[in-house]
């Protein structure tokens, strides 16, 4: 079976914990992530959810690997569509490392599923997201295009 992979590297001008922090918690994730917040223990084997602003589940999974504050592998469903619910689970990596006066994210997503329309999705969200969260961490202010909902989730 062929799979589906989008993958994207950015180098953000902050601490490689500040940036691990920013990525797991809820009081950062909801400022740059259209709202959203993460539901987890961030241990091996937890359950792992995103939430919209309303409490809806968007998507959910398992925290597969974690070695804080350099990688994180998480096993991966979108809820809020049922057709991208339907293609399964997806698998989602992030690598930090320190890089002179900043930090290389890299951002894996992929599925094991030709042409997956939810891996398609993700690749018009991630650079939306990974933007904000860059301008947070670097300005203190996030992008405007992450104040609402991408039209993929609105419902």
């Amino acid at each position: 079976m062929s799979s589906c992979s989008f993958v994207y590297v950015m180098y953000v001008r902050t601490s490689i914990e500040r940036l691990w922090e920013a990525l797991m918690k809820p009081e950062y994730t909801r400022v740059y992530w259209f709202g959203t917040t993460q539901e987890s223990e961030w241990t091996p084997g937890a359950p792992w959810k995103i939430r919209f602003a309303d409490g809806t589940l968007g998507d959910s999974g398992e925290v597969l690997e974690i070695e804080k504050p350099n990688r994180l592998v998480i096993k991966w469903r979108h809820e809020f569509h049922s057709d991208l619910k339907a293609e399964g689970y997806s698998r989602c990596l992030y690598e930090l490392e320190p890089a002179d006066d900043a930090v290389r994210l890299v951002v894996r997503h992929e599925m094991d599923r030709s042409e997956s329309r939810f891996i398609a999705a993700v690749s018009d969200g991630w650079p939306k997201v990974l933007s904000s969260l860059k301008s947070l961490m670097e300005t203190g202010e996030p992008l405007d295009q992450v104040a609402s909902l991408p039209p993929l989730l609105v419902r």
